[in-house]
This record gives structure tokens, C-alpha cells and sequence, in this order.
């Protein structure tokens, strides 16, 4: 079959959704690592390259409509960017298996509390 239609429909469903606002990354690491046996240390870095002209493009409209709130984005930058470092180096350092289960773990999580509040909004 075509060996790039599954990667191309992953991705643009991944822009789909980032640019909705949802995280599309989730979408991305678990397509490349479920079905396109992607390891997840290279899963994880191309989520990356595919995050940061998403966040940037995002960042350069949300300053433009006046939407960025340039004290917060301040105070949030320098502390953010070394805790992505400090995320980075340990999960370099970290055993990959150990990685998955937390990771399924946070999903999990993140699906139950997103159907639970949505059904609070809904009743």
C-alpha cells in the first residue's frame, strides 16, 4: 500500500487539532510509537521539531490580537525553559520501558478527567 498515507493523516490531524487548541502531540507520539513502531525517545523528539513552528506561529498570532500577556510570558519563559531541559536530560538518562507506563498512566488520566468534566458540564 502507500507507506505514507498513515504518517501524512497522523500529522494532519496533529495540525488539526493543535491549531484548535488540543494536543495534538498525544495524537502524534502515540500513532508514531502504536503503529508506525517508532521508538519513543524519537517519537518524543520529532513531537518536538513538529511543536515548535506550532508554537511559535501561535505565539507570533496571539501578540498580534494582543492576547499575550507579556509580564506572565516573563515570568514563565526562563523557569520553563529549564524545566524542559531538566525533562529532557532525565528522560535521556531514563530507561525507555520506564517511560511508557507513566506516560499510558498520564493518558489515561487525562482522558477519564476530560470525559468526567465533560459530562459535569453536560448534567
Amino acid at each position: 500500500m502507500v507507506a505514507w498515507l498513515l504518517p501524512f493523516c497522523a500529522a494532519l490531524a496533529t495540525g488539526v487539532l493543535s491549531a484548535w487548541g488540543v494536543g495534538g502531540g498525544t495524537l502524534l507520539l502515540v500513532c508514531m510509537t502504536l503503529f508506525l513502531g517508532v521508538g519513543h525517545r524519537e517519537a518524543q523528539a520529532v513531537n518536538l521539531l513538529f511543536f515548535l513552528p506550532t508554537a511559535g506561529i501561535s505565539l507570533f498570532f496571539h501578540r498580534k490580537n494582543g492576547f499575550l500577556d507579556r509580564e506572565v510570558w516573563r515570568q514563565a519563559a526562563f523557569p520553563g525553559v529549564l524545566a524542559s531541559l531538566a525533562g529532557a536530560l532525565a528522560a535521556a538518562a531514563v530507561d525507555v520501558s520506564l517511560l511508557r507506563r507513566p506516560f499510558g498512566l498520564f493518558l489515561l488520566y487525562s482522558g477519564v478527567s476530560m470525559l468526567l468534566s465533560a459530562r459535569k458540564r453536560a448534567g
